[in-house]
Formats: structure tokens, sequence, C-alpha cells
């Protein structure tokens, strides 16, 4: 669903006369609205479950769904990307995780697994997201399809794309219900109490670090979609067909991020290795002369940067209590969220006033910054599985 509207929304909005920069204004405010909801998810699912906050989520953003659908004015419009967190990534970018959902989904998923597995599974659940992603793409091209061959001519051929978001909402929120949840996840004693000194330390750590990876992808995401459009020309169905190919490349390495986690030598090596090789690939980006060549150095580089997404999710949950995850989860990615709302606004102002490929430099930037600190200050925290290979053997033992 996120997939495509990252391609979706800023073309209906550039089809509706908005110009770049008040299409950065309502990205930025979807962006602002996630951070909040997303701390506030963290806190509700570690009291109240975190099924509930799933559902209540899935709800939202259906409703959002049906608001964009009805070709509101912008006011309603910037109302409805903020509810649902529209337009602003999905697929293999995100790693199979978005938005205010991932502090629920990362903590229920961790509970229900052992520490050795637990990257593995964090990797398997990026590659399903990753391919639903994929197809997703697909629907990207829906419009200019619909408008090419004059089967519709109603909004633009975009209003069934966003009828068809509100239904995947309403899909979204009913399979939630059958999934088990520890009863220990709803307790409301255990969720009230504050946080360990040792997770406010690291909280403090990790909210540095995705301060400056928030700021950076605040100008890709829906942002590239634009940029690929006014720097190429290319319309939905290009763009849909270079995103669908990036989530079905991006999808294969997390059925092999154990291994891959392994030969590296631990999850933070990992982890900032990829991500100084992708920011490295996105600098030439912008120097690219087609869409194509463009295209195909963007997928190479996300073939390095999605390496690092379950890894990171994985790290998190591993070195954090259980009854303290869905908290962690949401407030380590608040100065993420809240610096991301800085990106697309300033993106639409270079787009208009500067040069074009600015912003894919200054997201190169950011992220090469933010692979310094992450090994600054994460190089000897150890997970689980890994503080258990490091573990010197017993005496006397085989």
């Amino acid at each position: 669903m996120q997939s495509y509207l990252a391609v979706v929304v800023p073309l209906y909005l550039l089809y509706r006369g908005f110009s770049p920069f008040a299409i950065g204004v309502l990205v930025t405010c979807a962006a602002g609205t996630g951070a909040l909801l997303s701390v506030l998810a963290g806190f509700a699912a570690d009291r109240y479950g975190r099924k509930v906050v799933l559902i209540t989520l899935s709800l939202a953003g259906a409703a959002a769904g049906a608001l964009f659908a009805l070709n509101g004015p912008y006011a309603a419009l910037v109302a409805a990307g903020a509810l649902g967190s529209i337009g602003r990534g999905g697929g293999a970018a995100s790693g199979g995780a978005f938005g205010p959902y991932y502090p629920a989904e990362q903590a229920l998923l961790a509970e229900r697994i052992a520490d050795h597995r637990r990257t593995a599974l964090f990797g398997m659940f990026s590659f399903v997201g990753v391919i639903a992603g994929a197809l997703g793409s697909l629907v990207s091209a829906a419009p200019e399809v619909a408008l090419r061959f004059r089967l519709t001519t109603r909004g633009g051929g975009y209003d069934a794309v966003f009828w068809l978001t509100a239904a995947l909402g309403l899909v979204l929120a009913a399979s939630v219900l059958p999934i088990p949840e520890s009863r220990a996840a709803r307790r409301p004693a255990q969720s009230q109490a504050p946080l360990s000194a040792r997770t406010r330390r690291l909280l403090v750590r990790l909210g540095a670090t995705n301060a400056t990876n928030g700021l950076a992808v605040g100008f890709l995401g829906p942002i590239l979609t634009l940029w690929f459009h006014l720097r190429f020309g290319a319309g939905e169905v290009q763009i849909g067909t270079l995103f669908f190919l990036m989530n079905l490349v991006g999808a294969v390495p997390y059925l092999h991020i154990s291994r891959i986690v392994r030969m590296v030598g631990g999850a933070v090596r990992t982890i900032v290795s990829v991500r100084i090789i992708a920011c490295v690939l996105l600098a030439v980006v912008p120097f690219m002369p087609t869409f194509w060549t463009a295209g195909a150095l963007y997928l190479v580089r996300m073939l390095f940067n999605v390496i690092s997404l379950p890894v990171r999710q994985s790290f998190v949950m591993g070195v954090v209590p259980p009854e303290e995850r869905s908290r962690v989860a949401g407030l380590s990615n608040f100065p993420a969220q809240v610096l991301q709302m800085v990106g697309p606004t300033v993106a639409g102002a270079m787009f208009e006033n500067f040069w074009l490929g600015a912003p894919l430099l200054l997201a190169s930037a950011l992220q090469l910054v933010n692979a310094g600190l992450y090994w600054t200050f994460f190089r000897g925290v150890l997970p689980p599985e890994e503080q258990k290979l490091m573990r010197p053997p017993v005496p006397g033992r085989s």
C-alpha cells in the first residue's frame, strides 16, 4: 500500500495543480504526525497490547484513503496524509516496516522468537513486506494506464487507487485479529514502569543516530519520485516499473541476512559497512544522464542499503528488555521522524530555486555521518546471540 502511494500521491498532487513546494509541505505534515503517532503507538502497545495498536492504525489508514479518493481541498488532503502517514515510503526503502506501525510490529515479532533466530525472522518479515511492495509498485501505474486507454477520466484515474487503499486498510485490520499475543505484553504494571538506566543510555544514542538518518530520508521517499519526474519527465509507468524492480531485487538479500551478518562479523559492522557503500552510490545518481541509468544505479544502491534495515531492527529488539521494546522502538525513531519533516519542504524549495540533484547529495552526506555515529556509539554493544559467541568456554566442558 505505502509503496504505490509513494509514487501516486506526489503525481496526483501535481495533477491537481499543486506546486512542488506544496507537495513537500504535505509530506512534511504526514512525517510530523507519523512521528507523534510512533511514540504514542510505542507506549500504547506496551500498555494495552500490540494488536490493539495495529488495528487502530489500520483503520486510520483506511479513513485516509477514503479522504483522498473524495478529491477534497488541499487542507483536507494534508489532514488525510497526516492521518494515514500516506505517501511517505514503504517497500524496499523501509525494509517492509513503515511509520507508526513498526513499534508494535517489531515487539510482537520479537516476543515470539528465540534470540539466535531473531535476525533471520526480521529478514523474512522484510522479504514478505518488500515483495508486497513490489506488487504495489505496479499498482502505481494504474492511473496512467487508465487514462491512456480511456478507461476513466474521473479524478485523473487516481480515485480507484485511493479507494483500494481504503479497502486494504480494512483488510489489514481484519488480518491482525487472529494473531496470538502474549498476556505479558498487555500487563499495565509492567508497561508503566520507567525505562531502565541502561535502556535510557541506549535510547539517547539511538536517537542521535536515527536523527541524521531521518533528515536524510526526508530528501528521498516521495521526493525521489518527484525528482525522477522533474529530471527526466518520467511518469507513473516508468517510475512504477523502476520501483517494482527495486523492490523485487531488494528483497533478495533479506533471505540471507543471518549469513551476511556472520560473514561481515556482527550486526553493527554489517550496518556500517553497507551504509557507507550505499552513500557513495547515492552521491553518483544525480550525475547519471538518463532515467534508466540513474534508476539502475539507485537500484544497486538500494541493494546494499536494504541489508541494514532488518539488522538494525533486530539489533534494537535484542539489546532492549522485552517489556520496553515498543516504547524504545517508538522513542528512538522520534528524532528521525521529526527531522524527516525538514527534508520534503527543503527539497521542494530546491527543486524550484536550485539544482535538482542537491537533495540527493545532501541525503548521501547525512547517511555517511549516520554510519560514523553508529560505529562510534554501538561497536561495543552486542545483542544476546553475539554475546554467546564471544563467551569463553567453561573449563571441563566440551
